[in-house]
């Protein structure tokens, strides 16, 4: 159950420009898989983003884009990412298995896409703080229904000092500099 950097693999589903100014918690949202991938860009674990429809919903949010290091955007139709042959393909060729799950509609592509990667043997980790809906309420039930199936709850901060593992690191130190900032900075008002 414990999170390794290399065993790990970060998805931030469809956080997207026109589904964003509707979605309860969107900014958090944002903030949190933001720093979340800044971490992960330290530690070495990959990151991939989708987009559903993006010609219909827009692209990724610049805000999350400006925040990433190195990613991998995968665009979709079926509202589970699993439901895109590429993308399953190449997830499996990855040897990752475990997934940290983020992003938004959470009742829709990203509680189908974690029910997906149960059932296709990968271990899920739901990003509480980082998922979320039009409507708190279908956040809430969303991740029940994924945890119930065996995903685990997790907060950005228990992700990343489990992927940094010890404090006696220039990794550490790198991880707690971008912490530090994070927890001085605002949260972002562009909604």
């Amino acid at each position: 159950m414990r999170l390794t950097s290399e065993n790990s693999l970060l998805l931030i589903v469809d956080l997207q420009t026109g589904l964003l100014p509707v979605i309860d918690g969107g900014a958090q949202a944002v903030n949190e898989a933001g720093w979340l991938a800044g971490m992960a860009d330290v530690v070495g674990v990959p990151v991939w983003v989708t987009e559903q429809s993006p010609e219909k919903i827009g692209a990724s949010t610049p805000e999350l884009l400006s925040a990433l290091g190195e990613h991998q955007v995968w665009q979709k139709q079926h509202f589970s990412a699993m439901g895109e042959p590429d993308f399953r393909a190449a997830l499996k060729a990855t040897g990752k298995t475990q997934i940290v799950l983020c992003g938004a509609e959470a009742h829709i592509c990203v509680l189908q896409t974690a029910l997906d990667l149960q059932a296709t043997g990968y271990a899920v980790y739901w990003l509480s703080e980082a998922t979320a809906s039009r409507r708190k309420e279908e956040a809430r039930l969303a991740r029940e229904r994924a945890c119930a199936g065996g995903a685990v709850g997790v907060s950005a901060d228990m992700v990343a000092y489990e992927w940094i593992e010890r404090c006696d690191t220039a990794t550490f130190k790198q991880a707690h500099q971008t912490f530090l900032k994070r927890r001085a900075a605002r949260p972002l008002t562009f909604f």
